[in-house]
């Protein structure tokens, strides 16, 4: 292990010459954060809208830092951070710790991991381009690069593996299971139609390739134990979901035979039975994932009369419709809808739990979230039972502070690095930073095993040593 406090090349080898794909990747940044302009000014400006692993929080990424805000209760939108240091185009949450990985617009190149609770920063890697997509659970952070991604192990951020020469992805998408059991990493496969590769990044090695869709890849989510991966193409029309396993097709669902969509994000329900979709419409799908069972059609009495010739004559043309018709018909219909006040601006939906009660929310660029009931026996229309502001102006603490933070600001950044491999730094040393905690008081000396016990220490769940970042249960790796 790399002593703290220095700073050092993670990997060997390198990636070749920085092109203008840096460049390409800060404007498809800037693109994309000028779909959610619609924020007044002093609200800060939307630049990314996500929510946590569990749907338990939010994390908004601004012109003017990153706010958080708890979803544990329905009638306030709690702001538990308010951190107002620079430009934040990417903010993810590890869970409900304190534990945060942050990207400024201003500095596309470079990942900082820090301890909002303490305002600190705990280290930070610089990248040879411009990173799209960041994530995250308990056992590995994930860096998502236009044509390549990188493996963390989150408890000492050490670069496990690298995956290079990945099919163009100016997106970044990606997605990372939540599961200790199944921790799959899911990425594009190709650029020009709908191949999704499944990689086991705990194991470090490529699982399947699924033949999801003709058409390039939009979105793509895995369910909470990873054992689910659901997939939808540029057209918008169809969404499936496979099993990680095998990757047989488990589910075919039609979001609509009208019109295409761009899908903007996909997410299963906690227990795996409803899936939601949202996109540039002014319609969120839910579908309820019924369990397929063999079954045998039922033996019915041969009618008499003209309702037995009819009933004939349907059966008999059903096996002479083309191929497309007869899978269209086959394919599942939404069991529930929400109906947004907007369209064509970007959001991000899930489906949570909230006070014992199933909900809908859809957190979107123009700055609001909106709260949506769901009858999980029924399905219908989706009432709009609450909306709130994502601007900081529904209490909370002020403007730069987080709610149980120290004052302590982190030390300086390092410039971005010019190397083609991640380049790794910690906080600077100071008291609020990790590197400060592991080396104790003034005067005291750790060695390395010291700190790797400490690290691992802090890697259990419940921690089992003093140095506790988190703050509802939940562990932060370091």
């Amino acid at each position: 292990m790399q002593s703290l406090g220095t700073t050092v090349s993670v990997v060997g080898g390198g990636v070749g010459v920085v092109t203008e794909g840096v460049k390409a990747g800060i404007a498809g940044l800037m693109s994309l954060a000028a779909q959610g302009s619609a924020l007044p000014t002093e609200g800060g400006g939307v630049f990314s809208i996500t929510f946590n692993q569990d749907y338990s929080s939010l994390g908004v990424g601004t012109r003017i830092g990153y706010r958080l805000y708890s979803l544990s209760t329905l009638d306030k939108l709690e702001l538990i951070c308010d951190n107002g240091n620079e430009d934040t185009c990417i903010v993810e949450r590890l869970f409900s710790s304190s534990l945060v990985a942050v990207v400024s617009l201003s500095s596309p190149r470079k990942l900082k991991v820090c301890h909002f609770k303490k305002n600190s920063e705990i280290c930070n890697y610089s990248y040879p381009n411009t990173i799209l997509g960041v994530k995250l659970n308990r056992a590995r952070l994930v860096v998502c690069l236009e044509e390549s991604l990188y493996i963390h192990n989150i408890r000492d951020m050490k670069v496990l593996h690298t995956i290079r020469d990945t099919p163009p992805n100016p997106t970044g998408l990606c997605a990372l299971s939540i599961s200790n059991e199944n921790c799959f990493l899911a990425y594009p496969g190709s650029n020009s139609i709908g191949q999704v590769q499944i990689f086991d990044a705990q194991n470090l090695q490529a699982k399947i390739m699924i033949p999801a869709h003709d058409s390039p890849l939009a979105a793509i989510s895995f369910n909470a134990s990873g054992t689910k991966i659901a997939t939808a193409s540029e057209r918008g029309t169809v969404i499936r979901v496979f099993s990680v396993g095998e990757g047989a097709r488990l589910h075919e669902l039609r979001r609509g035979m009208k019109r295409c969509a761009t899908i903007f994000s996909l997410a299963f329900s906690p227990d795996s039975l409803f899936l939601c979709a949202s996109s540039n419409t002014e319609t969120v799908h839910v579908f309820r994932l019924e369990e397929i069972k063999e079954t045998r059609p039922p033996v019915v009495e041969e009618q008499q009369g003209l309702m037995g010739w009819m009933t004939k004559a349907v059966s008999a043309s059903a096996s002479y419709l083309p191929t497309p018709v007869a899978d269209m018909m086959s394919q599942g219909r939404a069991f529930a809808t929400v109906t947004l006040p907007f369209q064509g601006v970007r959001n991000v939906c899930a489906i949570a739990t909230i006070q014992k009660q199933t909900r809908v929310l859809v957190a979107s660029m123009d700055g609001y979230l909106y709260v949506y009931s769901l009858n999980t026996s029924e399905g219908g229309d989706c009432t709009l039972i609450k909306q709130h502001r994502l601007d900081g102006h529904e209490g909370g603490p002020t403007t730069g502070e987080c709610a149980g933070a120290s004052t302590a600001t982190s030390g300086p950044y390092p410039g971005a690095a010019k190397k083609t491999e991640p380049v790794h730094t910690d906080g600077g040393g100071g008291e609020g930073t990790y590197a400060g905690v592991l080396r104790g008081p003034a005067g005291t000396v750790m060695t390395e095993a010291d700190k790797m016990s400490e690290m691992a220490a802090a890697c259990e769940s419940p921690p089992k040593s003093v140095l506790k970042f988190d703050d509802v249960s939940e562990f932060p790796p370091v």
